[in-house]
């Protein structure tokens, strides 16, 4: 999506593009088309003679191949931590894969195909139903299968891939793989924007823990552009602007500068509680992906971490993790935050998350998905259940369940998990038992939320699929984009329908969802009752900062006049007033509409 501005003769048109905005920051710089190069495929037959030649050459490119990634996978082991270079030990291990090497080699000496084709025809097989599936991750997956065939190929040729480009550049491309992002990062890149991939996809994930903004899913977008031509890039919002204007690019150097000041004004908080004008403690957590994103939380002030998405051990194959490894991994993050809380969410895969099977169906997000696997193929849930009652040494790992519908879904997680501690509850063995939580992100869960608050110890609200069911809007779809908008009246009553009962049945209540990171939905949630809330780990020390900008009671009258209102727009209207009268100034830059 485009629009395009008149301007003077000396100087080009300004044009505004809207994607995914999958990683926050914005970047104002020169642009740089990266064109990743195709190499031709010979489809002529082989002579008899030839073969053994080509094998050694396939044999070869593999060997340069592991080489190249473990170079990356020392690059990204020093950037990020082990989680994300464990990508790159995965394809390594597919090189070795005796499957792959066997029929490549086969393709060759028996079908006197040359080895560019037999590498592109094997892998073509892996790729089938990973391009076809309606699921929007599933694709994103693809991408990393390519990667490591188009490297093959690549070191078949004696060629390398271009991995240095001049410093302070935003990258424009088709696609990117995480190989590309992790290499370019060390050129002082300033952002990326690419026409495929979304926001949960590897490429988007690492440039979140590098605080590098890009903008996924921009198609058609390379043809409008060229390097050197100026662009401002906003990893929010996800709004690209070609040869900006002088207005907006002074906007736009304002902004950064203002949110800076702010950033560091807030920072200065940030280790401070978050108390409102009238005395009010509220309570501050992170969302991670990551252990190794512990360390950080901390600097911003967190209290504990609110959620852990645990599907991201998932990160390198659709296969769960093993026990052991889980064991290992929930426990070395409890005892980092011991006594601060760890909120684990149980796996979340399927719909426009990670997969566990290849399974086509017409509506993912709508299938088989979240607590519907987990119950359906119990050796996933059993697994994960020990390893999180084997970590909880400290007693400090809390247990969330995803995508709740119904009562008979808590009741049959609670079972299994009676049944686990029943079983490791031997002599000499202390068992801690998790507290139980349940994700209200159905509207389903909001209409029987007074029986949920009864049903488990806490409950935390997951805007941003509540928003999705409710409204029939798939937010990663940049065609109905428009149409997501978590300030919708039917939206913002059922938050405040959770919180309510929460509160009244003394059920702990908190929120997950991008909505607690927003300025302008702070007092508004606050007026609910709402007094927890697990955000991103950067937007804690603002937040913490606006708290002690306002009242509880005047956040309550807020709410009502909000709840009263008919249109999303009117409810906006609103708050930016209450913002404006009650938040410093520049603050309005920080909102978000969506």
């Amino acid at each position: 999506m485009s629009d395009q501005q008149t301007t003077s003769d000396n100087h080009p048109a300004e044009q505004v593009f809207r994607g995914i905005g999958a990683s926050k920051g914005i970047a104002i710089g020169a642009a740089y088309l990266f064109v990743k190069d195709t190499i031709e495929k010979s489809t002529e037959k082989l002579a008899p003679g030839q073969t053994k030649h080509e094998i050694d050459k396939f044999l070869c490119a593999l060997q340069r191949s592991e080489k190249e990634l473990k170079k990356i996978e020392r690059v990204t082991t020093q950037k990020l931590g082990q989680a994300y270079s464990e990508l790159f030990q995965a394809q390594i291990m597919l090189l070795h894969d005796q499957v792959l090497i066997d029929s490549v080699t086969h393709r060759i000496r028996d079908e006197l195909k040359p080895a560019q084709q037999a590498i592109e025809e094997e892998f073509d097989n892996y790729l089938e139903h990973f391009n076809t599936s309606s699921e929007l991750l599933f694709q994103e997956r693809a991408q990393d299968l390519v990667d490591i065939k188009n490297r093959i190929i690549r070191s078949l040729h004696n060629q390398k891939g271009q991995s240095k480009i001049p410093e302070g550049m935003i990258i424009v491309s088709t696609c990117l793989s995480p190989a590309d992002i992790i290499l370019f990062s060390r050129t002082s890149v300033k952002g990326f924007v690419t026409e495929t991939g979304g926001i949960t996809s590897h490429i988007s994930l690492i440039c979140k823990s590098l605080n590098i903004p890009i903008i996924v899913g921009l198609s058609n977008f390379t043809p409008k552009i060229a390097t050197g031509d100026p662009l401002i890039i906003d990893g929010g919002s996800g709004t690209a602007i070609i040869h900006p204007s002088e207005k907006t690019f002074m906007q736009f150097r304002d902004k950064i500068a203002e949110e800076s000041r702010m950033e560091a004004a807030a920072c200065k908080l940030a280790s401070t509680p978050a108390v409102t004008k009238c005395g009010i403690r509220l309570h501050f957590y992170s969302n991670i992906d990551v252990k190794e994103e512990i360390p950080s939380i901390r600097a911003a002030g967190a209290e504990g971490v609110g959620l852990f998405r645990s599907e991201n051990l998932f990160i390198d194959s659709t296969k769960p993790p093993k026990e052991t490894e889980q064991t290992e991994y929930y426990r070395e993050m409890a005892k980092a935050l011991n006594p601060d809380p760890l909120v684990i969410r149980l796996f979340d895969i399927g719909g426009d998350k990670l997969i566990y099977s290849p399974i086509s169906e017409p509506n993912p997000n709508l299938g088989w998905r979240g607590i519907r696997i987990l119950i359906d193929v119990p050796e996933i849930l059993d697994s994960q259940l020990i390893a999180l009652l084997k970590a909880n040494r400290w007693g400090n790992i809390q247990i969330l369940l995803p995508m709740i519908s119904s009562l008979d879904e808590i009741i049959s997680i609670r079972n299994s998990l009676e049944k686990h501690i029943a079983a490791l509850d031997k002599p000499g063995v202390r068992i801690e038992k998790p507290e139980l939580g349940a994700m209200i992100e159905i509207p389903a869960a909001v209409e029987i939320i007074d029986e949920i608050t009864t049903a488990v110890d806490f409950i935390s609200i997951g805007t941003n699929d509540l928003t999705q069911y409710t409204l029939a809007v798939d937010r990663n779809n940049e065609i109905v984009q428009d149409l997501f908008d978590k300030f919708h009246p039917a939206i913002i009553r059922q938050i405040h329908k959770i919180i309510s009962t929460a509160c009244a049945n003394n059920c702990r209540v908190s929120l997950c969802g991008d909505m607690g990171s927003d300025p302008l939905a702070l007092p508004f949630l606050v007026g609910c009752g709402l007094k927890v809330f697990s955000v991103v780990s950067a937007d804690i020390p603002q937040l913490k900062s606006l708290a002690r900008c306002f009242t509880v009671e005047e956040t309550r009258e807020l709410v009502k006049e909000c709840l009263s209102q008919p249109t999303a727009s009117k409810i906006k209207a609103r708050l930016k007033k209450f913002q404006a009268d009650h938040f410093p100034e520049p603050l309005s830059s920080y909102s978000s509409d969506k």
